[in-house]
């Protein structure tokens, strides 16, 4: 069943109101009618079945059928600290890292990084991922869509604070069989903490910035023995979390 995220200000009641591209999605795209059931999903309050009774040309009004009991989030909140690459490897981030349960993403020109976005094009990029993530959100069926921010540099990167863990992948742990294994790392995570990790671009990280992270407090993380492309990285990282906290 389509899902559609609805901001706070669009609920009253049992009404919902569903605008902006969701409602060409609704009328064009997916042929919906009155009568028709959608999952519209509350910033606060969660999912919930929804009858459409019309279609307007810039608006689909919506009456709430029933609240839905729905566990979909990771227990714990994971940032996503993605060094720019070529083409659209960041696009596959986000999108494969919203299905495996990111909250946050974070987009970093690391010393390394063969990519460059000029400034002038920056908020584009970001609303262009911004909406990856609402989409992949939306076909995950999640009940939140994770924040895309805007490009960090280092120094704005170490000032983020309220971690419970700070991580990098550091491919020179791939390389060393007595660094500590990602699942030593992953066993010290709880429910409801908040974790952030970096990976770096193709080239990896630069020694000042591997200085930078050890000073702050940021733990290296070994990814297997074998060395990741710096789009699979951040999804082995997701999906080994999730198997700690969720499948046990």
């Amino acid at each position: 069943m389509q899902r559609y995220f609805v901001e706070t200000e669009h609920w009253q009641g049992q009404a919902v109101t569903i605008d902006g591209e969701d409602v060409h999605h609704i009328s064009r795209v997916m042929r919906m009618e009155p009568g028709s059931e959608v999952v519209c999903i509350h910033p606060v309050e969660g999912a919930a079945l929804c009858r459409i009774e019309e279609i307007k040309e810039k608006t689909v009004d919506c009456e709430v059928l029933e609240w839905m009991d729905e566990d979909r989030e990771l227990p714990v909140e994971v940032t996503i600290v993605q060094s720019l690459g070529k083409g659209d490897k960041l696009e596959q981030v986000v999108q494969k890292g919203t299905e495996l349960g990111a909250s946050r993403f974070i987009p970093f020109a690391a010393d390394r990084s063969v990519a460059k976005w000029d400034l002038k094009k920056v908020k584009k990029k970001v609303e262009r991922l911004q909406k990856i993530a609402k989409e992949a959100s939306e076909q995950s069926e999640r009940t939140r869509i994770p924040e895309v921010s805007s490009l960090y540099q280092l120094q704005d990167l170490l000032k983020e604070e309220s971690f419970t863990w700070c991580f990098f992948g550091h491919a020179e742990e791939a390389r060393d069989a007595v660094s500590p294994s990602l699942k030593s790392r992953l066993t010290s995570i709880e429910p409801g903490d908040k974790v952030l990790i970096v990976f770096g671009p193709e080239g990896g990280f630069s020694e000042k910035e591997v200085e930078a992270f050890k000073d702050s407090g940021y733990l290296p993380v070994r990814l297997g023995p074998r060395i990741l492309r710096m789009e699979t990285a951040p999804l082995y990282f997701l999906s080994s979390l999730s198997y700690q906290v969720e499948e046990e």
